[in-house]
């Protein structure tokens, strides 16, 4: 079938909307009428190309949408199912085996390759082969492929109107409060410092509150970004201009160092104030994708001194399944409002979105699809 799709040509180019054939869904594999999807840091960072990932591919990973068609083994879903896409997984190595999927052994080739583990790929342009399957999904589509490992079926419950801003629970919501409920997981009142108020830092700041976390305090440059953070639970923010010393405040605030940080940043020079700022016992997780051969030096004296535990995240240790029906139920609360972090765009101004993203201008760009 003949789709519209966002396609990269060339590092750093910008992404064209292009018609583009689908291959009908192979045994395993399931369609999905795209309704909208979020714009994610590591699609623009793979537009950058830290990852080795080639041209021409089809990028998006946090799509939401209608289920229209499923293979003849497909058992998970069934047509007119409203979905959310997450990451990919084998299902067959030991990290899977455990069920600690977004550990698999194969994460990159099933996640960032652009194509399935035989080497095909579901999407042509001319007779040419165009890279598809980022994440399992390639949902900067009207229509995408999946799996059953990726596809997370939408409660009954959940009214139709907000599926279009479910896409993001698949990957940025999900690892930012992922990394606070299940790896940080932070006690009552205990203190969480959360640098970076992107999508990601801000979900991780909307789950400390929700579990009843005290003392929270955002850290970032962009001072809009910061009045979010209060409006979502920030007890605190401190904006990281130069002008303060970001871990003194940390540690005059929390009385002597934070329980639990959480930088979403990649950059190795934050990463060192998250584990600089903890107090003794104290737990800090980080999440992002730092460029290739980035390395963090760390005081070892005071890691063992202190018992600081430091851990990388990825997927938020989540079984997208059980978790993301988690955060609808925390949302239809009203304790974990991910709405206030989304700016819908039209499919056309995808670049825009891309752009306003960098800009610190919108938090969760997502784009709707025309139907």
């Amino acid at each position: 079938m003949q789709v519209q799709a966002a396609v990269l040509d060339a590092p750093k180019a910008p992404l064209r909307i292009e018609t583009l054939e689908l291959e009908a869904p192979r045994d395993r594999e399931i369609r999905v009428r795209v309704v909208a999807t979020g714009v994610c840091h590591t699609d623009i960072s793979v537009i950058g190309r830290p990852f080795p990932v080639d041209q021409p591919i089809v990028l998006g990973h946090e799509g939401a949408g209608v289920v229209e068609s499923v293979g003849r083994s497909v058992t998970k879903v069934k047509v007119g199912d409203r979905v959310v896409l997450s990451y990919n997984f084998c299902g067959e190595c030991p990290s899977c085996q455990r069920h600690a999927p977004s550990y698999c052994q194969y994460f990159f080739g099933t996640n960032f390759l652009g194509q399935r583990r035989d080497g095909s790929t579901a999407l042509s342009r001319r007779g040419q082969p165009v890279r598809h399957h980022f994440f399992g999904q390639s949902s900067f589509a009207t229509h995408c492929l999946c799996t059953e490992h990726n596809v997370v079926k939408v409660p009954d419950w959940v009214p139709d109107h907000l599926l279009e801003l479910l896409g993001p629970l698949g990957c940025g919501i999900q690892t930012g409060a992922g990394a606070v409920i299940n790896v940080l997981r932070p006690q009552l009142g205990e203190s969480v410092v959360v640098f970076g108020a992107g999508a990601v830092g801000m979900a991780g700041l909307m789950a400390a509150r929700a579990v009843g976390a005290g003392t929270l305090i955002a850290v970032d440059r962009v001072p809009e970004r910061l009045a979010l953070a209060r409006e979502l639970g920030a007890t605190h923010t401190l904006l990281a201009d130069g002008s303060t010393d970001v871990v003194a405040s940390i540690r005059e605030i929390t009385g002597g160092g934070a329980d639990c940080s959480l930088d979403t940043t990649a950059v190795s020079a934050v990463l060192r104030q998250a584990l600089d700022c903890l107090g003794p016992l104290g737990r800090c997780g980080f999440v992002g994708g730092a460029p290739v051969g980035a390395t963090l030096e760390v005081d070892v004296r005071d890691m063992m001194l202190n018992g600081k535990t430091l851990r990388g995240i990825v997927e938020g240790d989540t079984n997208a399944d059980t978790f993301i029906t988690h955060l609808l139920r925390l949302q239809a609360q009203g304790r974990f409002p991910f709405e206030k972090l989304m700016k819908i765009y039209t499919f056309e101004s995808i670049n825009d979105a891309i752009a306003d993203s960098l800009a610190g201008l919108t938090v969760k760009p997502v784009l709707r699809m025309p139907r």
